[in-house]
């Protein structure tokens, strides 16, 4: 295939990702209902339930400008062969092969971050602000940006040069290399997230002894879960809205509540929402999303293996010569017919182990704490009650809240 054919492969891509996206988009925007859905009458009034369309709405069409600015962008950029020309730039700086691409990445990534910026400012200032989420002040913002600029160039710049040495120096075979180099850093993140790279954007303070921890700690030692670590991190910096995650492998496990989750809740919802939690380790899905990932990250470097030193790739984006980094978003592109159907069976999964969890919570612990629990967190973030079956399908990592509450009330039941 030459490299004008690619270029017209590229473009037809990029139109089809978002016709595909704007489409399921548009289907979720017309299946919200001006009614409360029978099961939750009663956790919203009129007033609540209106300004939860109102936000879904406003997110939904902020999406449609940001999608459609982004692809236009896009196709600008392919059209008019611009990678090319940030290509032949970068290369009149640098010599270095390796440093040539660190570069080209730092210029592209700097480049969009600041087209993106009013975006972002937009988002957070103007439609979180608006709905009582925003709690973010502008010097937050502008510390997040800079920290993220610093991690990016320490984190991608250590990680980038590994990658881009084991391509130039190994050739083909680079990709098994890739594989364990990737894999010993997904393993690193899971490990050390929360002592590492967490603390640099937010404060953890351990549980303060008191009724709290002690249920938890009960419900822990009743289900044979080594807990040792238990924080809660200060979310209301930045958002109103709750959550809580675990993290970690081995000793390095940790719980963490969101402040507003604790502020929000009842001890037993905040148990039950834990229990929902250790859930996921007990079900194993933490080691079961680790392996699935490494096994999608063989499949794509593989597949990587066998473009990345094509010539009409690098003419497709506008470059006069192979370009490895030019190659890499060509290859991100033609890579994302098999990204969106992994994208879409690892939803699958999730949701499958979403409902797992809640089994397990309701089992080992109680399901009514959990089912106010979980009502509490849609009518706090002003969530959609009644997203369409497609965007749900194709986006969902979580089931949707009416979804959960049914299979619990059906647990209850037998």
């Amino acid at each position: 295939m030459y490299a004008t054919d690619l270029l017209y492969l590229i473009i037809g891509l990029v139109l089809f990702d978002y016709v595909i996206d704007q489409s399921l988009s548009f289907l979720n925007y017309k299946s919200s209902k001006n009614e409360v859905p029978d099961k939750l009458k009663g956790l919203y009034n009129e007033e609540e339930y209106q300004k939860s369309q109102k936000y879904q709405s406003a997110r939904t069409r902020f999406g449609f400008i940001t999608s459609l600015f982004s692809t236009a962008l896009t196709l600008v950029v392919l059209s008019f062969g611009l990678f090319g020309v940030v290509d032949g730039m970068v290369s009149s700086w640098v010599s270095d092969p390796i440093i040539q691409s660190l570069v080209y990445f730092g210029v592209l990534f700097l480049l969009s971050d600041m087209i993106n910026l009013p975006f972002s400012y937009y988002s957070t200032f103007v439609i979180e602000e608006k709905f009582g989420f925003n709690k973010t002040t502008l010097k937050t913002f502008v510390l997040d940006k800079i920290k993220g600029y610093v991690l990016a160039i320490v984190m991608g710049g250590i990680l980038g040069y590994a990658l881009l040495w084991l391509i130039n120096e190994l050739g083909a075979n680079f990709w098994i290399y890739a594989l364990v180099l990737i894999t010993s850093f997904m393993l690193f993140m899971n490990v050390f997230y929360t002592s590492l790279i967490l603390p640099l954007f937010n404060k953890l303070t351990p549980l303060e002894d008191g009724e709290l921890k002690s249920k938890i700690q009960k419900y822990a030692e009743s289900v044979a879960f080594p807990l040792t670590s238990i924080y809660v991190i200060d979310g209301s910096k930045r958002s109103s809205k709750a959550n809580a995650f675990f993290s970690g492998l081995g000793r390095k496990k940790k719980i963490v509540l969101y402040d507003t989750l604790i502020n929000d809740h009842s001890e037993e919802e905040l148990v039950a929402v834990l229990a929902h939690e250790v859930g996921h380790f007990k079900k194993k899905h933490i080691i079961q999303g680790l392996v699935l990932g490494v096994i999608q990250m063989a499949i794509t470097l593989f597949i990587l293996s066998l473009f990345i030193f094509n010539l009409d790739l690098s003419e497709a984006l506008g470059a006069d010569r192979l370009a490895i980094h030019i190659n890499l978003i060509a290859f991100g592109i033609l890579y994302s017919p098999i990204s969106r159907l992994t994208g879409l069976l690892m939803n699958v999964l999730s949701r499958k182990n979403e409902f797992e969890a809640d089994a397990f919570a309701s089992t080992t612990y109680d399901a009514k704490p959990l089912m106010a629990a979980l009502k509490k967190l849609s009518v706090s973030s002003l969530s959609n009650l009644t997203p369409h079956p497609a965007f749900v399908f194709m986006n969902y990592s979580h089931p949707p809240l009416l979804q959960r509450l049914n299979a619990m009330e059906a647990y209850l039941k037998n």
